[in-house]
């Protein structure tokens, strides 16, 4: 993402996301992601560089954001050691954000055709198999179990 697919709209935060096959998703943000998506690109001093990549490394020494994009590898080894540190032991990735997102939205009432359509999924079939919701279900289910 470039600091230009953070923009406003209609007085709300929005991002434009790059997807495989050249697609392209515009959907406004939650308002806690805008709130954290204002304050790192008003912190990062990115403003004025609107086709500079959204998301960088940090300049070795310096505690500064780099001109140069954050790798997909640097994001998921970021992302492994956050998990360790909240002492999350299951496996996590980028998915995961993906799986959570579309459980909470479902838990708390949306459809899965607009799962479907904000996960920017052609089926509801693919949005499906990020539904977590059964999982709960499944663990109450064999507690009922007593040896």
């Amino acid at each position: 993402m470039e600091v230009r697919d953070v923009y406003v709209q209609n007085r709300r935060l929005w991002v434009r996301r790059h997807e495989k096959g050249g697609k392209l998703q515009e959907m406004p943000c939650h308002h806690t992601l805008e709130h954290y998506l204002d304050d790192y690109v008003e912190a990062g001093g990115l403003r004025d560089q609107p086709r500079g990549p959204l998301f960088r490394t940090i300049a070795r020494g310096t505690g500064r954001l780099s001109e140069r994009p954050l790798p997909q590898g640097s994001a998921y080894a970021m992302i492994q050691r956050r998990a360790a540190v909240a002492g999350i032991d299951t496996a996590v990735c980028c998915h995961t954000f993906r799986a959570t997102g579309i459980t909470a939205y479902l838990k708390n009432g949306g459809t899965l055709e607009k799962a479907a359509l904000m996960a920017n999924h052609s089926s509801t079939r693919t949005t499906q198999l990020y539904d977590r919701r059964g999982d709960d279900v499944s663990l109450d289910e064999v507690e009922r179990i007593l040896i």
